[in-house]
């Protein structure tokens, strides 16, 4: 097993949600983050007033799916995040040593 972490453009997240759907059983979490790369924030101007927004807005997508899943998910990753503009985002793949599902106690990618 395999968690992917996705950050992405929260306006990317409807694109992303529909084409990760066409995917059996693939269960996601979704979380609102701010943050920086490459980016480093922009500036913005507010009643005359210019600053700097250090952090950007961004939507963390988190899911764990079979090794087989892993390269179908990144793929659908990129192709339905990508705008190729500056702040597209990552992906991040890692291991997955254990999943439980509490309510019942199974294990493994049944528990997925």
């Amino acid at each position: 097993m395999k968690k992917i972490e996705a950050i992405i453009k929260p306006v990317k997240l409807n694109e992303v949600k529909e084409a990760l759907s066409q995917h059996r059983n693939l269960g996601m979490t979704i979380l609102e983050v701010k943050g920086f790369g490459t980016q480093k924030g922009h500036t913005e101007l507010y009643r005359g007033a210019e600053y700097q927004v250090d952090f950007v807005p961004k939507t963390k997508i988190e899911m764990v799916v079979e090794e087989s899943m892993v390269d179908t998910v990144v793929e659908t990753l990129l192709n339905s995040a990508k705008t190729g503009k500056i702040g597209d985002g990552k992906i991040f793949v890692t291991p997955m040593d254990e999943t439980i599902r509490i309510r019942t106690g199974e294990r493994g990618d049944s528990a997925i």
